[in-house]
């Protein structure tokens, strides 16, 4: 009975009919099938092979040889019959591939400068017209160039540590902080370069500020510094009222309040009448939401140079003068357009990026 099942001949017919089905196939799908049809678990060839076991001793030699070669034929088939299916499919999906060159280009999307670097530039290519020059210092600083130089006293609260990011320096901690404005670059350049000097410093700050609308542990600053013989308060205005009338229109008016600042004496706020409302407090038959009906904004802080500081850096007081002001780059982009989260400005969000 098992001479009669498992024939050479059979098994040879059985093999070749699998392989001419195979050959045939044009599909993945049905080539799966006529593999499990064959050599799955239950397939007609499997069972062939299985059933070895029942074949005479003297006849396994040859029957055994059939089924190797009748399952290596099958295999070769399906190995063959998936490399063209394969090879079809990869040509037809280069076909639907082919790019028409007739047709217009798309056009890759155009990056911006981020709306506070554009508001730094303006600011500062407005200063640099006026012959100041732009300097640079670190933002990792020493509470010399920070506080002291600057007239800072021992106890004041920016020393604090709810203010101040202090870097932990081992022994010097407590000496090596993240600067909190960018004065220090005025102290660093008036210690290496004698008066005139005349200068801008933007650059990075930071506190330790809470997180809401208006505040934020990091931002950016530009601070100006005028040093020379015989320069007044009068020389501050007349500066900073060029630089509101270039920055924000001839039509803005300026408005200088009493303030203190440890580094300037006397020092003022400067605050400009709200281009929305033009200095009205109102606007559209309501409080203007701008100025909230004040008719004035703040814009940034100035002064003249406090002689302490001229001392701190071997200039002699009595025969040099000078102011000194600062603004918050935020602030002002904040004001020009109408912003009123100053988060906006830091989250990456390409839909609040792109209106810039």
């Amino acid at each position: 009975m098992a001479q009669a099942s498992f024939n050479p001949h059979q098994i040879e017919e059985l093999a070749a009919e699998a392989a001419g089905l195979i050959r045939d196939c044009t599909e993945g799908a049905a080539l799966e099938a006529l593999r499990l049809r064959y050599l799955g678990k239950r397939g007609e060839f499997t069972a062939l092979l299985k059933g070895l076991k029942d074949v005479l001793p003297e006849d396994k030699p040859l029957i055994g040889k059939s089924l190797n070669l009748g399952k290596r034929r099958i295999e070769q088939a399906l190995e063959q019959a998936l490399g063209r299916i394969e090879q079809q499919r990869e040509a037809a999906q280069r076909a639907a591939e082919v790019v028409d060159v007739t047709l217009p280009g798309r056009r890759p999307r155009r990056g911006s400068l981020h709306p506070l670097t554009q508001v730094l530039d303006e600011i500062v290519s407005i200063f640099e017209n006026m012959g100041f020059v732009w300097e640079d210092g670190p933002e990792v600083e020493s509470d010399w160039y920070n506080f002291k130089a600057l007239n800072f006293p021992d106890d004041h609260p920016a020393r604090d540590e709810q203010q101040t990011l202090f870097v932990d320096a081992g022994e010097h901690y407590g000496d090596v902080l993240l600067r909190t404005h960018t004065s220090p670059v005025q102290i660093r350049v008036m210690e290496r370069q004698q008066p005139p000097v005349r200068m801008v410093c933007p650059g990075w700050v930071y506190r330790y500020d809470a997180i809401d609308a208006t505040h934020y542990p990091m931002f950016s600053q530009v601070e100006g510094l005028l040093v020379d013989r015989d320069v007044t308060f009068g020389d501050l205005k007349g500066v900073l009222n060029e630089f509101v009338h270039r920055f924000y229109g001839s039509q803005t008016k300026t408005r200088f309040r009493p303030a203190f600042f440890p580094f300037t004496e006397p020092s003022a706020e400067v605050d400009i009448s709200c281009f929305a409302c033009s200095g009205s407090g109102v606007l559209g038959g309501k409080t203007c939401r701008l100025c909230q009906g004040t008719g004035w904004k703040e814009i940034l802080g100035c002064g003249m140079v406090d002689p302490a500081l001229y001392r701190n850096v071997g200039y002699d007081p009595d025969q040099y003068s000078g102011f000194a002001f600062g603004m918050g780059i935020e602030r002002i982009a904040m004001f020009r357009y109408e912003v009123d989260d100053i988060k906006l400005f830091f989250e990456g969000d390409l839909r609040f990026l792109r209106q810039f």
